[in-house]
């Protein structure tokens, strides 16, 4: 009797041993999805930051180049507010996604854009457009080490 008992104990032993690994192996597989998932999120959502920013600046070179009053200036100021929009809805993504360190790179981009827009209305020239290649390269910077990418080269 007392060795069916020892059997008994370690058979329920062994089961519970077995269901903790799984259960733990399983949450662990789990949370890498998740991390994952929430990687490839918050790197789209970098890429259409970007991508909406060097959209605005682009659009808004062209009007400040098109002739006062045209037809052409008045669409690419059109495009620029558009994409305005945009740039702010994907703002409000990398809030919610992204570091806090990226979070304010990106606040320094808003504020630069935000001043070449403006002279964009006045139809003024703006030092922005220098300014804001070095702070789009410091928000890459930023991105970068939110996703855990190292710095200098990307892995080939």
């Amino acid at each position: 009797m007392i060795t069916q008992i020892v059997t008994l104990v370690g058979v329920v032993i062994g089961a519970l041993t077995s269901f903790l690994a799984a259960t733990a192996a399983e949450r662990a597989r789990h949370r890498r999805a998740l991390a994952t998932r929430w990687d490839e999120r918050k790197l789209e959502t970098y890429i259409e930051y970007a991508s909406c920013v060097k959209e605005i600046s682009g659009t808004a070179k062209r009007a400040r180049q098109a002739g006062e009053g045209t037809e052409e200036r008045q669409t690419h100021l059109a495009a620029m507010e558009a994409a305005e929009l945009r740039r702010s809805v994907l703002f409000e993504t990398l809030v919610l996604l992204a570091s806090p360190a990226a979070v304010e790179a990106a606040h320094a981009v808003n504020l630069v854009l935000w001043e070449q827009e403006i002279a964009t209305r006045r139809n003024e020239d703006t030092t922005a457009d220098a300014t804001l290649v070095d702070l789009m390269n410091a928000y890459h910077e930023q991105a970068r080490l939110d996703l855990g990418i190292p710095r200098g080269a990307l892995p080939g």
